[in-house]
């Protein structure tokens, strides 16, 4: 059985914005929420099929992040852009490092690695190095569909804001968070889902993210079987919004493992 065509899931290890839920010095509704669902990492997802595991992006929570899962190896990482709530804990891949005996690949743009290699210097100098750094083999995006461990991964490329990044689908999967808008040559390649991930930051618009309103707007000219909203703010109580929401579409949250169905074909 081809990987595309395997078991594959997806742990939310994060469903916050860039600040979190909680968000540090505030008292709103949300904030203070007995509901866990309410409280929500940096946005991050892992992606588990036939052995491996594959992260997207390394959130500032990943220590958090990884201990909470049980994370126990890493095959590859991905990153959408290099926002410090994507990129920050990438210093904390060292242990993995020692799992897996050796560099682990990294894949994103040429911009988001040469932005990564600017902001972890330390990681790529060739000066001896006094204590551990992470061991990594970068990989530049070329927005073509690339084989990863026998399971076919394609870049979608999104706007945020003025910047460009990238979502990825994984056979019947994608995930796009930080976007403002899907340019239109992007919805061939999303076509045929399971699971869509989108980001939903609040209802308020925002320059550089997407309105639960427009995400929804999204869903229903994608149709996936599911959808999934992240990247939510504050301003989101999950249980109220989720009332709101069509059956099919639920806000994600951190800890959520969903199974994706077939291979997207």
């Amino acid at each position: 059985m081809s990987a595309s065509a395997a078991a594959l899931t997806i742990h939310v290890l994060g469903s916050g914005t860039s600040v979190g839920v909680p968000t540090i010095g505030c008292k709103c509704r949300v904030c203070q929420s007995p509901d866990p669902r309410d409280r929500r990492l940096r946005p991050s997802i892992l992606v588990r099929y036939n052995g491996r595991a594959v992260l997207v992006d390394t959130t500032p929570d990943f220590r958090q992040q990884a201990l909470r899962a049980g994370l126990e190896r890493l095959d590859a990482v991905l990153f959408t852009h290099a926002h410090a709530d994507h990129v920050m804990g990438l210093d904390d891949v060292r242990p993995l490092n020692y799992v897996m005996r050796g560099p682990i690949p990294v894949y994103g743009s040429p911009e988001t690695l040469e932005a990564i290699r600017r902001i972890f210097d330390y990681i790529f100098s060739d000066s001896p190095a006094e204590s551990s750094v992470p061991r990594l083999r970068l990989h530049a995006l070329d927005g073509k569909p690339f084989d990863l461990f026998g399971l076919e991964v394609t870049p979608v490329p999104l706007q945020h804001g003025r910047g460009k990044v990238y979502g990825f689908r994984f056979g019947a999967a994608a995930y796009l968070t930080d976007h403002s808008e899907i340019p239109e040559e992007s919805f061939v390649l999303l076509e045929n889902l399971d699971v869509l991930f989108l980001d939903a930051l609040r209802h308020r618009p925002h320059p550089t993210h997407t309105t639960v309103a427009r995400a929804l707007e999204y869903v229903e000219r994608l149709r996936p079987r599911r959808a999934f909203l992240t990247h939510i703010c504050h301003d989101l109580p999950h249980e109220e919004t989720e009332r709101s929401l069509p059956p099919h579409v639920r806000l994600a949250y951190d800890g959520l493992v969903v199974t994706v169905t077939g291979d997207g074909s």
